[in-house]
């Protein structure tokens, strides 16, 4: 990523493969010889608030462990930005830092729920939730992700499995929204189904949120914590800044306590739970919550037109492949099936058009023969990525 990128976002376009590679970042090393869309971080940069904050502290030498002082300036920053962003009022100090969402889905298996309980997980999902669930000694149930037969052709969660899973013995609900790596964003009124099917089976729900500061016109994001006090009592939310601010490598996160017999236990084992958190990251997601959204909107924007691209293109050059337009995240998963291929397609696509692209098939039951593609990345390299792969496609 380019530090300092501009908010004038025509100069994404400018940024080129030799500066993404000479970031050093796994997305762009990992496949030296390949186009990155893999990995779920932006090419954008840093927003200068963020910038200036991280620059400042190290010149100040904050760089020793965390005080109570700018924990509290984080959570009350990012109880601020739910506030103005989703009406959310929850009080800063029911905000926890802890390194990352996934460290904080590991804290609530193992803290927040019994010994082997059974976790429903929607599917297709984020690829570590399932392998990370088996290593914590939690089964899981996959519950479908359906194709709406609607003229939006979107994605609605399998509501009569979600009830069947927490009747077999689930204890919780893995909830990913915006859902990773479909797009999907829930309306309030499945949200509210999702809540009275939980309820009547006393089960919990994890709120994955990170990609919460994403979504495109036309769709909302409402926290599960806010449908109701039903669902404020089953939640466990998980935030970040890392996938809006690009600053996943700071290792910050936010967990939002919603329950006071949550928010006790924490009391007792958050010294252990939150202590990995960076202080560099703690820094830096003060400064996206309090001061980022400028910089934001112009990358939302940016990443509006290139979704609009990627739509358009896919149905010009590639219009073999299954596409629903994702309604939140800079993730699009697309479906190969009809393919004549040899081997899984993100190998083909790796091999035959030097594009790396992630295989649907780590992301649960009905993810074969599906890649996702990040589409986060300067214009010309999008248009690039599409065409490497329709002239793969067309020389089959």
């Amino acid at each position: 990523m380019i530090a300092g990128a501009p908010l004038d976002t025509p100069a994404f376009d400018a940024i080129t493969l030799g500066q993404l590679r000479a970031g050093g970042g796994l997305k762009w090393r990992a496949f030296p010889d390949c186009i990155g869309a893999f990995v779920a971080e932006m090419d954008f940069g840093i927003a200068p608030p963020i910038r200036d904050a991280l620059l400042g502290a190290v010149e100040r030498g904050q760089v020793g462990y965390l005080s109570a002082a700018p924990l509290l300036d984080m959570a009350t920053a990012c109880a601020d930005w739910q506030r103005r962003h989703h009406g959310w009022e929850i009080p800063p100090e029911s905000i926890r830092a802890v390194p990352d969402v996934l460290g904080a889905l590991e804290v609530v298996c193992r803290h927040y729920l019994p010994a082997g309980a059974t976790v429903a997980v929607p599917v297709p999902c984020y690829m570590p939730f399932l392998p990370l669930l088996a290593l914590l000694g939690h089964p899981v149930l996959q519950v479908p992700m359906l194709r709406d037969g609607g003229d939006g052709g979107g994605w609605t969660l399998d509501e009569d499995a979600l009830e069947q899973a927490f009747a077999a013995g689930a204890r919780m609900l893995l909830l990913c929204n915006p859902h990773n790596p479909i797009g999907k964003v829930y309306a309030r009124e499945e949200l509210e189904r999702i809540a009275a099917i939980a309820a009547r089976h006393d089960a919990r729900v994890f709120a994955d949120e990170i990609h919460a500061p994403l979504v495109y016109p036309g769709q909302q994001h409402v926290p599960y914590a806010t449908v109701s006090d039903e669902a404020a009592r089953q939640a466990i939310t998980a935030v970040s800044a890392s996938k809006a601010w690009n600053l996943a490598g700071l290792k910050c996160a936010q967990l939002l306590f919603t329950r006071d017999d949550d928010l006790r236990r924490w009391r007792s084992i958050g010294h252990f739970a939150g202590n990995s958190t960076a202080t560099l990251g703690v820094v830096a997601h003060t400064a996206a919550w309090r001061e980022g959204d400028a910089w934001l909107d112009g990358v939302l924007g940016y990443l509006h037109g290139n979704r609009e691209l990627l739509g358009r293109m896919l149905r010009e050059r590639l219009p073999q492949l299954g596409y629903v337009e994702p309604q939140g995240t800079y993730l699009a998963w697309l479906d190969c099936r009809a393919l004549p291929l040899e081997m899984a397609p993100h190998l083909f696509f790796r091999r035959q058009a030097q594009v790396a692209l992630t295989d649907g098939c780590e992301c649960g039951q009905g993810g074969e023969g599906h890649v996702r593609l990040n589409f986060a990345m300067p214009r010309p390299l999008l248009v690039e990525t599409v065409e490497r792969m329709a002239r793969a496609v067309a020389s089959l």
